[in-house]
């Protein structure tokens, strides 16, 4: 397809994931679940989302030396992305998460980071060349801060375009974000950036100006079932969200945002790049699990939207 070359910098977990009618309360045993194991973590979700909507990616990774590392690489090189700069932590245990989704979709998660937490400058320092000769890093915050500050600053020296999801949420300092190219927030990520709660269209608008007056040039808002907005330069837009019979949303940001760099790297506008990750985030939801549920691009033509559309 496209030989623009897309390096993700960040996480890879094994999830472990229990599917039950509800979400349980503190102190509360639940029972009846259904059990299921399948890799994560939002660096290695947004590489294997971007891969296969046929994007030409490279992972810059860590993992532990241990069985849901080695089996995480073997996946990862299935999927046609490289895994030369995943490095195997020695000390450190793979990240593992751990996931409750209930009827409705909704989860609740937790992480135990393991080697994630270790993905130091040293290790970028090694894939050096990979980033400076790539077209498009993607970035999110599963990884120590100073290391996705290193690689922000790494290519922005090399005039080479950065994108960060902002998740799990947290505040991020003006100096990083004066180096990013395109941030993509959901509605609590955009809320902690721009001290704005959003809820809605125009309340996107009010936090996207505000994080774009930080240094960002482009700001997409995801707003789950609402859409997404965009803010490039001066303009907006809106992009509806495809309506679907959620299963779980486990993956669904993360299917948004490999599928979206993918669009940018075959010379889409920001619009259609949108556009094209609405739809695969979409059929993401549809499905259980994290890169269980990432669609192939060829979906994005042969999908059933029709079928799937929420009776009213």
């Amino acid at each position: 397809m496209n030989s623009k070359k897309i390096v993700v910098v960040g996480s890879c977990n094994t999830d472990m994931v229990i599917k039950a009618d509800r979400l349980p309360i503190p102190g509360e045993t639940i029972l009846g679940g259904t059990f299921f194991m399948n890799p994560g973590g939002k660096g290695a979700n947004q590489a294997v989302a971007a891969a296969r909507m046929g994007g030409n990616v490279t992972l810059i990774s860590k993992t532990g030396n241990d069985v849901f590392g080695k089996q995480s690489v073997m996946l990862y090189a299935t999927e046609n992305i490289k895994t030369d700069y995943i490095v195997s932590d020695s000390v450190h245990p793979s990240g593992v998460a751990l996931i409750t989704v209930d009827a409705n979709g909704e989860n609740c998660i937790v992480v135990a980071s393991g080697a994630n937490a270790y993905l130091a400058p040293a290790d970028i320092e090694k894939a050096s060349h990979e980033i400076e000769t790539c077209d498009l890093v993607l970035m999110q915050l599963e990884i120590p801060i100073k290391t996705v500050e290193y690689v922000a600053e790494m290519a922005n020296n090399k005039g080479i375009k950065v994108i960060l999801n902002p998740a799990p949420a947290r505040a991020l300092s003006d100096e990083l974000l004066k180096q990013v190219y395109i941030i993509i927030p959901n509605k609590s990520e955009a809320e902690i950036l721009s001290g704005i709660k959003v809820f809605d269209i125009e309340s996107a608008k009010q936090a996207a100006n505000i994080i774009s007056a930080k240094g960002v040039e482009i700001v997409v808002i995801t707003l789950g079932s609402q859409g997404a907005l965009i803010k490039e330069y001066q303009d907006y837009h809106f992009v509806e969200a495809c309506k679907v019979e959620a299963a779980d949303t486990t993956a669904a940001g993360d299917t948004f945002c490999g599928s979206f760099c993918v669009g940018l790297s075959e010379g889409k506008s920001i619009l259609e790049a949108v556009q094209m990750a609405a739809r695969a985030s979409a059929i993401t939801v549809t499905r259980m699990g994290a890169q269980s549920s990432i669609p192939f691009r060829s979906e994005l033509t042969t999908f059933d939207f029709e079928s799937q559309k929420l009776s009213k």
